[in-house]
């Protein structure tokens, strides 16, 4: 199979987050956007995916969570066995 060069004009800063994500996979950039255009070209679609934004009672019991977490109250385990783990939920 023939190799050519593609040039593409993108954000500096994105091709170094891009760089650094490629690397932490233990890939080159260049074989992440490869996977990505044969996936164009095999799919001839192009997904794009909305950020999850939870509602307002979903975000309310997320910062209970969170604010318990920080006091350290309301945490259980870690459990050794599974049988630990049923044990605590009953007594709730």
């Amino acid at each position: 199979m023939e190799k050519t060069i593609l040039n593409v004009k993108i954000n500096k800063d994105l091709k170094k987050l891009a760089q650094k994500v490629a690397q932490d996979l233990g890939l080159p950039l260049s074989v992440i956007v490869n996977s990505y255009l044969k996936k164009l070209v095999n799919e001839r679609r192009i997904e794009f995916v909305a950020p999850f934004i939870p509602n307002k009672k979903t975000r309310k019991l997320l910062a209970e969570i969170e604010k318990d977490i920080d006091e350290g109250k309301n945490l259980y385990g870690p459990f050794d066995t599974a049988e630990e783990m049923d044990k605590c939920l009953k007594s709730l």
